[in-house]
């Protein structure tokens, strides 16, 4: 006696699929009575073969075209805009980053934008005939994917202003989370064998080596502080021809002892003549200007670990008979920032403007500048990975030398165009989140002060022997 084939259709899904199971075995998925029957000749079943119904008999075939079309269309371009975005973002910063963490946090974003790729390809198969074993897992997978770098872009953009990408991130997170639901619902992962293991062995090596990547590569060099000396030192002294001025030689420097490459955004020495008995850093009103000027040409050069950038200044002291200094003190100041940080523009040497300029231009200093300002430095900058530009938006460097009576000074703020805050050295926590985000810095040298009468009789004793030298001749 033959025994009888049992065939089983099952229940429809979200799809209108509904599975075939004969004896025990599947025979596929169909949407339609007209194709089941099909399905049942090939197997070598007769027309009108008992079946056996589960979730709804002959005439329940919710094929659910439209919506199968619109979610699986709207699923491939959620999938396509970001990954276009990632993939972007991880081929600049792989390539152009400043640091090695930024270069591997690009590759990173790089390959989440080709599994994204590979998740938009999965929707065609998940949302149409489901031939695939995995393209439900690759779908949730991308869904995950874009979760987290939505969360990640929003998570950057924390302080920052509100841009078209802060909007772009809200939309796709809330899409994904909407997505998520649905997929899991669905049980899309039900393709894979065992995904608790393949879920744990991916995602404990990687975070064990992304720990170790993290701290070696990105905290370590984060946390080094650059270390920039400098110092003003008297040299060469002499009279002039006729005694009516002297002139002294000071010998200016800055040198990176540090590890980290920095920008020098801009410089400052200033020599004064006043009391003796002053010895501290800070600027005694009675102490009155000779000179002061720019020692680190051009604004903007890089000052790499060990190099060192001199200059001798010649400064001339008028009178110097009739002037009642008791010594004469030479201090320096530089505004340094970390290159690991930002890129400087090779246009911003170039970019000097100063107020007579300005003037003449028919413009003058917008309102929040200092008014007594001589000249300006101004560049946009790029931050030191694609994925900072994008959260952080346009930010921009001015510096501005400024003179302010005895004492002459640098002030530099960055900050998004049109909004721009002065860095006050006087406040240096005012801009405190700017400081540790790019490294800013002023470095005060040390003062070097040397007795004016010792300075004088020097020129005279210089002078005297050139003119023992003239006569022997």
């Amino acid at each position: 006696m033959a025994i009888t084939p049992e065939v089983t259709v099952g229940p429809p899904d979200g799809f209108g699929w509904r599975q075939i199971v004969i004896n025990g075995k599947s025979a596929g998925k169909v949407r339609s009575l007209e194709v089941l029957q099909r399905r049942l000749r090939h197997a070598g079943l007769p027309s009108g073969h008992p079946i056996h119904w589960l979730g709804g008999d002959s005439t329940v075939w919710p094929h659910r075209a439209v919506q199968r079309r619109a979610v699986g269309s709207l699923m491939f371009i959620g999938f396509l805009l970001p990954a276009c975005l990632l993939i972007w973002i991880g081929w600049v910063d792989c390539r152009n980053a400043l640091t090695f963490g930024g270069r591997l946090a690009g590759f990173t974003v790089l390959a989440a934008g080709l599994m994204v790729v590979i998740a938009a390809a999965a929707t065609l198969d998940y949302w149409h005939k489901r031939e695939r074993r995995y393209s439900g897992a690759a779908v949730l997978a991308g869904v995950v994917i874009v979760f987290l770098g939505s969360f990640s872009l929003l998570l950057l953009q924390i302080g920052e202003h509100f841009n078209r990408w802060s909007a772009f991130a809200i939309f796709f997170l809330v899409g994904s989370v909407v997505a998520g639901i649905g997929l899991i619902r669905s049980r899309a992962w039900k393709g894979l064998r065992n995904p608790r293991r393949i879920v744990i062995g991916a995602i404990v090596p990687a975070l064990l080596a992304g720990l170790n990547l993290a701290y070696a590569q990105v905290y370590v060099p984060y946390v080094t502080t650059p270390l920039i000396m400098s110092r003003a030192e008297f040299k060469e002294v002499s009279l002039g021809g006729t005694g009516a001025a002297m002139y002294v030689t000071v010998h200016l420097y800055v040198k990176n002892d540090g590890q980290i490459p920095v920008y020098v955004l801009g410089s400052i020495y200033w020599i004064h003549g006043g009391p003796a008995n002053i010895i501290s850093e800070d600027r005694p009103p009675s102490h009155k200007l000779i000179y002061d000027g720019e020692f680190v040409t051009p604004a903007g050069r890089v000052l790499n670990p060990g190099e060192e950038i001199t200059e001798d200044a010649v400064v001339e002291i008028k009178n110097p008979e009739k002037v009642n200094y008791e010594a004469i003190r030479a201090q320096t100041e530089v505004y340094v920032i970390r290159k690991d940080r930002m890129t400087l523009p090779t246009d911003y040497e170039q970019s000097r403007v100063t107020a007579e300029e300005l003037k003449r231009m028919g413009k003058e200093l917008e309102p929040r500048e200092p008014k007594a300002a001589k000249y300006r430095n101004e560049s946009e900058i790029s931050n030191s990975s694609e994925i900072l530009n994008v959260t952080r938006g346009r930010q921009r460097i001015t510096v501005w030398r400024v003179s302010s009576g005895e004492w002459p000074r640098i002030d530099v703020a960055i900050s998004p165009p049109g909004d721009r805050i002065i860095f006050d050295p006087k406040f240096p926590y005012f801009n405190q989140e700017v400081i540790d985000r790019y490294g800013l810095a002023r470095v005060r040298g040390s003062m070097t002060q040397t007795p004016f009468k010792e300075l004088l009789e020097k020129a005279r004793s210089t002078e005297r022997g050139a003119s023992q030298d003239q006569s022997g001749r």
